[in-house]
């Protein structure tokens, strides 16, 4: 039997929160996926520098998810000094997991309509396909005409004809890379900017526990980290 696809969730984390949490869980069930890999970032190309360092950012995610087994971390890049362009992530899993295993790059809406400013973003479809998680009521809009083309081409049905089906919500295994699919995400929106923000400001516990996982929150006040 085929192995099943595995999700890709790369990020900075800094620090992990529960709708990194949220859009992973929903991933798992609705995509088929066998596993998501967590791959935090070390030198991201469109964001600053982090807050936290490597070895706290990676032990934020290690806590984060080891509750579920399907959740898998990929420690490879957190603590390099080159900079974490996703093709390159890819090219490197690719070489790892083989040519037939489905590789499926999990991401949110505004990060996939931002793709085109990406690092040779066309070849990440050489090498995974694309699932793209979305707020109930606001459908993908907003495409420049790149990628409008490729959505187009690319995008997962279910039924014959296409202008009347819906997007798939799962079947990644017909192929190893190369399609895109949506899937809804009802959980609530969390901004690690905002996160810090609240913990610098010396937040509540009551104003911080939605956002985080307990062991994060209580990793995040045993190390001091984001000037609490």
């Amino acid at each position: 039997m085929p192995e099943k696809p595995i999700g890709i969730l790369g990020g900075t984390f800094d620090p992990v929160h529960n709708a990194h949490l949220a859009l992973a869980h929903a991933a798992l069930d609705r995509l088929g996926l066998g596993a998501v890999l967590w791959i935090p970032a070390g030198q991201p190309p469109h964001r600053s520098t982090p807050r936290a360092a490597a070895t706290d950012r990676l032990a934020m995610v290690q806590a984060a998810i080891a509750d579920e087994p399907r959740f898998l971390l990929d420690a490879s890049e957190v603590g390099s000094q080159a900079t974490s362009y996703t093709v390159h992530t890819l090219a490197r899993l690719r070489q790892q997991q083989g040519p037939a295993r489905p590789l499926v790059l999990l991401m949110g809406a505004d990060a996939f309509l931002g793709l085109p400013g990406w690092h040779r973003w066309r070849e990440i479809f050489d090498l995974a396909h694309i699932a793209v998680a979305t707020r109930p009521g606001f459908p993908l809009n907003d495409f420049t005409a790149p990628l409008l083309e490729e959505f187009a081409s690319r995008r997962l049905h279910i039924g014959g004809d296409p202008a009347h089906c819906r997007l798939a919500s799962a079947d990644f295994s017909i192929a190893p890379a190369g399609n895109i699919a949506t899937f809804e995400l009802v959980a609530g929106t969390v901004s690690a900017t905002a996160v810090r923000g609240l913990i610098a400001a010396h937040a509540p516990e009551a104003a911080l526990a939605p956002l985080l996982p307990p062991a994060v929150l209580d990793y995040i006040h045993q190390h001091s980290l984001y000037g609490h």
